[in-house]
């Protein structure tokens, strides 16, 4: 009988081409799941087969529970029973107990065989995943097998995979037979049925369908930065060339047209910008707004913010409809853009030092014609007038060294009053958000540092704005804005 079970393990792994050792497991479950039968109650039990000789053991097993949490007799045991068995068990070990090994040639062998073959289907599937992403691949090419709920499943070897609805190109209509090209989103081996998940609107497709198309991009001399796309509609992609020699737009574009055409045609139409990438952001917006014409970009590092100034004739080019020009060329710089005309920009630009001339001369007593040569300069803060490297300051030629010296320790007075009131503030706002359950002094100076000092202000918070004032997880920021809303159920 033993050497019968390794004929049987041997046959199994060659034909469905896996590891012997999963076919031995699968085995050892059905024989498990056999012997349970026996029993009237349920019952876990452990088949183990030797690797070697093909014989099997069968037990009884219990697991050991801690004596405040045993629940079940028929499948665990109590810590203090289990240990007059075996002084050195630990919680969650198993005690066990021999059984009678039932016979192979009579386990049922329809269930036996039900068992086996889908362990090894899953094994087998599990293998065909592994070596399809030990391949690195992300564009996809298969067929649609079929339509469930308006998603598609699409086959391609050995692999099925799910393209949802939400991710195909909108008004793009799918039927079975149809060639389809995806970019491999996620891979979720916790679900069963298609366990790959594939877009056709998210910017990587994108990508992956110039490299196909631009052999360059794939030994290294041009590359594609980035993408932004409204799917089905219009797309930018932001292109860099290795090699001066290239130019990598034309490149991009092909001869006629014809590489952005075979990109443009398996994308539903999709019309595509190709933008020159720059070292320097405020370019690189330059050339993803066209072929709209800037007059002045403002950089606002801070904010990570542009104010994109343009003719009034060029405003609705430069936005684009619904917003789309502007949208897709922030998302393909990363940076939030501001469209705005001439005249505005001035506005934005007199209020501007409208506010911090007011502020130098109210925090540094100065008059009107100082705080305009400072505003003028280009300090725009009380900690640039106090901490900028005095020899810059000094370049100013309106001032002297004994004013400079003054401005500087005026906006250091300043600021430090400015810290000793907002100390101060803090300290009495932390009053009332320490009585408040679940709540620590730590926190508490997070909160009002930020401006959030009573229990109504917490109250008033969403959890994911709590966790990002504060820095903690959602559980806790949920309890604490629960007790900061408590009076309201009053």
């Amino acid at each position: 009988m033993s050497r019968e079970v390794l004929l049987l393990v041997d046959a199994l792994a060659r034909e469905k081409n896996v590891d012997k050792e999963i076919v031995f497991g699968a085995l050892e479950s059905a024989l498990a799941s056999a012997t349970k039968k026996r029993f009237a109650e349920e019952t876990d039990v452990r088949v183990s087969i030797d690797r070697n000789t093909g014989e099997y053991a069968s037990f009884r097993c219990w697991q050991v529970m801690d004596d405040e949490t045993f629940e079940t007799p028929d499948l665990h045991i109590k810590l203090s029973e289990a240990r007059k068995l075996n002084p050195d068990i630990q919680l969650e070990e198993f005690i066990e107990e021999p059984l009678e090994s039932i016979d192979f040639g009579r386990i049922g062998a329809q269930a036996a065989k039900q068992v086996i073959f889908q362990k090894i289907r899953d094994a087998e599937r599990e293998q065909i995943l592994n070596d399809f992403m030990e391949r690195n691949e992300h564009l996809v090419s298969g067929t649609v097998k079929r339509i469930e709920r308006g998603n598609a499943i699409i086959e391609f070897g050995k692999i099925e995979a799910l393209l949802p609805r939400d991710q195909m190109i909108p008004k793009e209509n799918m039927r079975v037979g149809d060639r389809v090209r995806a970019y491999l989103l996620r891979v979720d081996r916790s679900i069963r049925g298609p366990q790959i998940t594939l877009s056709r609107i998210t910017p990587e497709f994108i990508i992956k369908l110039f490299e196909l198309e631009v052999p360059e991009v794939e030994e290294g001399l041009l590359e594609i930065v980035s993408a932004a796309r409204d799917p089905g509609v219009r797309a930018k992609i932001s292109v860099r060339s290795h090699d001066k020699r290239i130019d990598p737009i034309g490149t991009c574009v092909g001869m006629r047209g014809s590489r952005v055409q075979a990109v443009t045609n398996e994308l539903a139409g999709e019309r595509v910008d190709i933008v020159l990438w720059s070292e320097d952001p405020a370019t690189s917006v330059i050339n993803a707004l066209a072929p709209a014409d800037v007059t002045s970009i403002m950089v606002d590092e801070d904010n990570h913010s542009m104010d994109v100034v343009v003719e009034e004739e060029n405003l609705a080019q430069a936005i684009g409809r619904n917003g789309q020009n502007v949208r897709l060329a922030s998302e393909l710089t990363g940076w939030e853009l501001n469209i705005m005309t001439m005249e505005e920009s001035s506005q934005k630009n007199e209020q501007e030092f409208s506010k911090v001339r007011d502020l130098f001369i109210d925090k540094l007593d100065v008059d009107a014609e100082v705080a305009d040569i400072l505003v003028q300069e280009g300090f725009n803060t009380l900690e640039e007038v106090a901490y900028v490297p005095l020899n810059e300051m000094l370049e100013i030629e309106s001032l002297d060294e004994a004013t400079v010296n003054e401005l500087r320790s005026r906006a250091r007075n300043a600021l430090l009053t400015a810290a000793i009131v907002n100390e101060e503030q803090v300290e009495h706002n932390i009053e009332d958000l320490v009585k408040l359950e679940g709540m620590d002094e730590q926190t508490a100076r997070i909160l009002a540092g930020k401006g959030i000092g009573t229990q109504e202000q917490l109250a008033d918070l969403a959890v994911d704005e709590l966790v990002e004032q504060a820095g903690i997880d959602e559980e806790r920021a949920n309890r604490l804005i629960m007790a900061a809303r408590a009076p309201w159920f009053v």
